[in-house]
C-alpha cells in the first residue's frame, strides 16, 4: 500500500509515517516509480509506534523494543543501556498504574450504569386493592 493508505488507515499524518521510516522503526520499499510501498504489517507497527510514543518512550527506545513485539519469546535486546533498561522500568510502573487507574474508573462506569438502568427499568406491575364504586346521589346530599 502507499502511503496515503497508511495514513488513512493509522490515523497517522504522511509526515510521521515519513520520520518513523527515518528513525528505522518502519520499512518502505519502493516502487518503480520511486513510490513507498508499505507492507500490510505496517498497519499494525504503526498503531503499536503511536501507543509507545503516546505512553512517553522516546523513538530510540521504541526501536529497541519493537522486535520483542512480533515474537516476544525471542527477544534479542542489543545495546540495552543501564539508561535504557531504567526508562523501560519507569515505563512499566507507570503503565501499570494507569491500567489500576483505568480498571478503577471502567468499574466505577459500570456500577454506575448498572445503578441507572436498575432505576429506569419498568416497575415490575403492583397488586391493586379492589375498589368498590358506588353510584354518588348529588340529590341525597342536598
Amino acid at each position: 500500500m502507499r502511503i496515503g493508505e497508511l495514513s488513512e488507515r493509522t490515523g497517522t499524518p504522511r509526515r510521521l509515517l515519513r520520520y518513523y521510516e527515518e528513525q528505522g522503526l518502519v520499512v518502505a520499499g519502493r516502487s518503480a516509480n520511486g513510490y513507498r510501498e508499505y507492507d500490510e504489517r505496517c498497519v499494525d507497527r504503526v498503531v503499536q509506534i503511536r501507543g509507545l510514543l503516546d505512553s512517553g518512550l522516546p523513538t530510540r527506545v521504541i526501536k529497541q523494543i519493537l522486535p520483542c513485539l512480533n515474537t516476544p519469546r525471542a527477544i534479542h535486546f542489543s545495546g540495552a543501556t543501564p539508561e535504557t533498561i531504567a526508562t523501560l522500568e519507569r515505563e512499566h510502573d507507570r503503565l501499570a498504574e494507569r491500567v489500576e487507574c483505568l480498571t478503577h474508573s471502567r468499574d466505577a462506569i459500570f456500577e454506575y450504569l448498572e445503578a441507572v438502568r436498575r432505576a429506569q427499568a419498568p416497575a415490575a406491575p403492583q397488586a391493586v386493592e379492589s375498589v368498590v364504586l358506588v353510584p354518588y346521589d348529588l340529590a341525597a346530599t342536598a
